[in-house]
């Protein structure tokens, strides 16, 4: 709101409602706090306005993609109670009653009892209802207001960010599902295939112990605002917006915005692969490559990599390395990761079940949680589980047990990395590594060196679950991942590479 001048009251008497001047009863008042702009609306509901309904505008700006609003009062020990609605330019867009403090609203979510989609500039108004408050009472109430223009989670006003658990540690997720939203199918009541509805999927993921999930629906934005229904009864698993771009030539993963994307790459607005991946960077989204070694075709159309000019990879921060189901046929995503970092691209490797059928067996491949996705992240959040694939701090748990994890170090004189992480080595320099398999004990741990099996001197100590060893850098650039195989040489974990004398700068490719 441009006009710091345009401060109304609103005051209703015998059910007429007339805008009254600065100093009635509401006061408007503007303050940038950056990504969203704010304002806050105060003002007193009395004893005469019982049984009515008081409408307080505001001015909403052109070019937003979220509204929210709090709204608090006061004197509710005094049995005053206030309902909270909201209304746009043509009518109302809200009523939650007397049940919500919290009111968003955006082009693809919104709150129960809200309505997504456009957000008109002009006159908006709070509806306030006021089924009871006694005649010698004045309720005060506190109106925030946050407008944001960007589909960005991490642009979203903290009331809306809050984590599900705070602390760092190893988060367990699926990046990549299906549902109703897409081609997600399963069993109805009388055992004929239907769209699955996203309730299932997440009640899935919570049986399975996982922590967070992006529910990546082909192409849609339609499914966020289930979503946004679904994250206050599920309080242990993170619902992170997520979607896969379907193309002709590759599918990837788009996670942490709400924003849409056109997807058309070979049309006239979307002319080739790379003007997608900017037009995602534009939209601060997190892009990965999806099942990039399956088959397309008619045996799965679109599904393999085979985009028809060379892509710029620095414009993709991620590449799913295992695929749900991948062990049966063959189409690891691990080959194609290793020939993108041999060329000097830093992708993070990170797995996604691919699942179309919550109500698949939990022993069956492609089931909810199958691969898991193991992020070490500050907290529970969409921001932090981004910045820890951002980052590289990620391992794959091909086996979906609910509790292995894969950790890396290496130690250069003064100077640790992890997972993810850069280590600058002169020749000569001693690095010494270790590699923990938690709760993988029994499982065989390799050092995989540029796409190679590290042959482990026989001074290096191989504990249980446990490896240590050394290598002598010779000056030039390597990357060293860990790997877990089981008795039966079925890959059970694998992790994300230290980068030995890497650039901090991306390689491109036009």
């Amino acid at each position: 709101m441009k006009n710091r001048n345009a401060l109304v009251g609103v005051l209703s008497i015998c059910g007429l409602l007339f805008l009254s001047p600065l100093g009635a009863h509401a006061t408007q008042v503007e303050r940038n706090t950056p990504p969203s702009t704010s304002i806050t609306l105060q003002g007193d509901v009395t004893g005469n306005q019982n049984n009515t309904y008081i409408e307080v505008p505001f001015r909403v700006p052109a070019g937003l993609q979220r509204v929210t609003l709090t709204f608090h009062y006061t004197e509710k020990d005094k049995h005053t109670a206030l309902d909270l609605g909201l209304m746009d330019t043509s009518g109302l867009r809200c009523w939650s009653g007397g049940n919500k403090t919290v009111l968003t609203v955006s082009l693809s979510d919104a709150t129960p009892s809200c309505l997504p989609g456009p957000l008109p500039a002009g006159t908006w108004n709070i509806l306030i209802g006021v089924p009871n408050i006694r005649k010698d009472v004045t309720s005060h109430y506190t109106a925030e207001i946050y407008f944001t223009r960007s589909g960005l989670v991490s642009d979203e006003p903290a009331i809306l960010r809050v984590p599900l658990r705070k602390g760092p540690a190893w988060y367990r997720g699926d990046l990549h599902m299906h549902t109703a939203h897409s081609d997600g199918q399963c069993a109805n009541q009388t055992g004929e295939k239907v769209p699955c509805p996203v309730f299932l999927t997440v009640e899935a993921a919570a049986r399975r112990g996982l922590d967070f999930i992006a529910i990546t629906d082909h192409n849609t934005t339609s499914q966020y605002d289930v979503m946004r229904e679904l994250q206050p009864y599920f309080d242990k698993v993170l619902l992170i917006p997520g979607r896969e771009i379907t193309t002709f030539y590759g599918h990837m993963g788009l996670l942490g915005t709400t924003s849409y994307l056109d997807f058309r790459v070979g049309s006239r607005s979307v002319p080739d692969t790379n003007t997608l991946l900017r037009n995602a960077q534009k939209l601060g989204a997190l892009v990965s490559i999806n099942h990039p070694d399956a088959p397309s075709g008619e045996i799965c159309m679109g599904c393999g990599w085979t985009p028809k000019a060379p892509v710029n990879m620095a414009l993709i921060t991620a590449v799913e390395a295992v695929n749900g189901g991948s062990e049966l046929n063959g189409t690891y995503g691990i080959p194609f990761w290793d020939k993108q970092l041999n060329e000097g691209h830093r992708l993070t490797g990170v797995g996604g079940s691919d699942n179309h059928n919550a109500l698949s067996d939990p022993e069956r491949p492609s089931a909810v949680g199958n691969p898991t996705t193991v992020v070490f992240a500050t907290e529970l959040s969409t921001t932090a589980i981004l910045d820890g694939i951002r980052a590289g701090h990620v391992c794959v748990d091909a086996s979906a047990s609910p509790d292995r994890v894969l950790t890396m170090t290496a130690q250069a004189a003064n100077a640790r990395a992890q997972m993810g992480d850069l280590l600058q080595a002169p020749p000569q320099t001693s690095i010494d590594f270790q590699v923990k398999a938690i709760h993988a004990e029994e499982g065989t741990i390799s050092l995989i060196e540029d796409g190679n099996v590290l042959n482990i001197p026989a001074s290096s100590t191989a504990e249980t679950g446990t490896l240590r060893t050394q290598w002598t850098s010779d000056g030039h650039r390597h990357w060293f991942r860990p790997q877990v195989n089981g008795p039966d040489g079925k890959l059970w974990m694998i992790g994300n590479p230290i980068y030995i004398n890497w650039s901090k700068t991306p390689v491109t490719t036009k």
